[in-house]
């Protein structure tokens, strides 16, 4: 079966008064999943996370940037995903080898990992002398629900998050994508009434998906009305390269540097975002150490 690419498209419905964004994001879980050799439930919350983060990267604009890091009390550790206003996601979790048993529904318990005590952390870089933070706790480790609460509280916007991660027999990613519906103002009670049963009654994101449905068709499922503004590809990208890494060792200092030269003759930098390694020799260090002798 040919694998499609992902995409993500940005739309409106009910005349305006409805912001949505829906992606497809198989490709990026699967390439981080590879990369960081995560097992099934660590694969499913990070791939949740990562979607979230593409479509929030989705509402910027140029060169702007997005952080997030989901800090449980689970066995994952830290979960940590940036994206940008073109599409380019990354990300990485802290210990990549859990899988625990399924939850009470027969599903990956991402709660579990997760954790339900903790911060979803999340930080912009607009442009401007400060970044914009924005925090809330954990209220179910789910993710959905999660970042659901940090539209409502952080962002004072009524949203819904569907996140959903597919994960086969042999660990690979069969499905991967999300959607976020963002009420404006406008909506009369009895219209958020149906939205929220519309969203109550949908099948799960990764049963479209599995089902061969495009973003735009798994949001006109909520709104037949809805009219597609724009389409992104999304793509796994990392801004690692042996120059920035070769500026993170010279900050070390002299004496450090002097230290892993005597005791190593080499240095190994591993990005965690990628998992690519830099390996260093000792004459490259010499002339690194130079550098920081300046």
């Amino acid at each position: 079966m040919e694998k499609k690419k992902d995409r993500l498209i940005r739309g409106t419905a009910l005349n305006g008064r409805v912001r949505a964004f829906a992606v497809r994001t198989t490709e990026l879980v699967d390439e981080l999943r590879r990369r960081h050799d995560t097992y099934p439930t660590a694969t499913a919350a990070l791939g949740r996370t990562v979607t979230a983060a593409a479509m929030m990267g989705a509402m910027l604009k140029g060169q702007e940037k997005l952080n997030i890091v989901v800090r449980g009390d689970g066995p994952l550790g830290q979960i940590v995903a940036e994206s940008n206003a073109l599409g380019e996601v990354r990300g990485y979790v802290h210990h990549p080898h859990v899988h625990l048993p399924s939850n009470s529904l027969g599903k990956l318990d991402v709660a579990g990992a997760v954790g339900t005590e903790g911060s979803l952390d999340i930080t912009k870089d607009l442009g401007m002398k400060e970044p914009y933070r924005g925090s809330v706790p954990i209220i179910s480790g789910e993710l959905g629900e999660d970042f659901t609460y940090y539209f409502a509280v952080s962002e004072q916007t009524p949203a819904a998050v569907g996140l959903g991660v597919l994960v086969d027999t042999d660990n690979s990613v069969i499905v991967a994508g999300g959607f976020i519906i963002q009420l404006l103002p406008g909506l009369t009670d009895a219209e958020i009434t149906e939205i929220e049963q519309a969203i109550g009654n949908m099948p799960s994101v990764t049963i479209l998906l599995d089902q061969g449905l495009e973003p735009e068709e798994m949001l006109r499922f909520l709104f037949p009305d809805a009219v597609v503004l724009d389409d992104l590809d999304i793509v796994f990208a990392c801004q690692c390269s042996r120059e920035r890494v070769e500026q993170t060792l010279v900050s070390l200092g002299q004496h450090e540097l002097e230290r892993l030269i005597e005791e190593d003759e080499q240095a190994e930098v591993v990005c965690q975002f990628c998992n690519e390694a830099y390996v260093f020799n000792k004459e490259e260090m010499q002339v690194i150490l130079d550098q920081a002798k300046l």
